[in-house]
């Protein structure tokens, strides 16, 4: 399971292919890096619930692909 920004769907996508492997993961919005502290928490906030979803489901696929 992972979480990245958007940027990075095409790369994990390679990525799991590339490795057969198909990890659950969880994107947010990109960028990150000029972010104030604020806009990092709703960030989190918005994401928490898909990431926990993810790490508790049977079959460990994340949704946003």
């Amino acid at each position: 399971m992972f979480v990245a920004s958007s940027e990075f769907i095409v790369a994990a996508d390679a990525q799991s292919t590339a490795l057969g492997a198909d990890p659950a993961r969880v994107f947010v919005p990109h960028p990150i890096q000029d972010r104030t502290d604020e806009e990092i928490r709703t960030l989190a906030d918005d994401a928490v619930e898909e990431i926990l979803s993810c790490l508790v489901a049977d079959d460990v696929q994340g949704d946003d692909r």
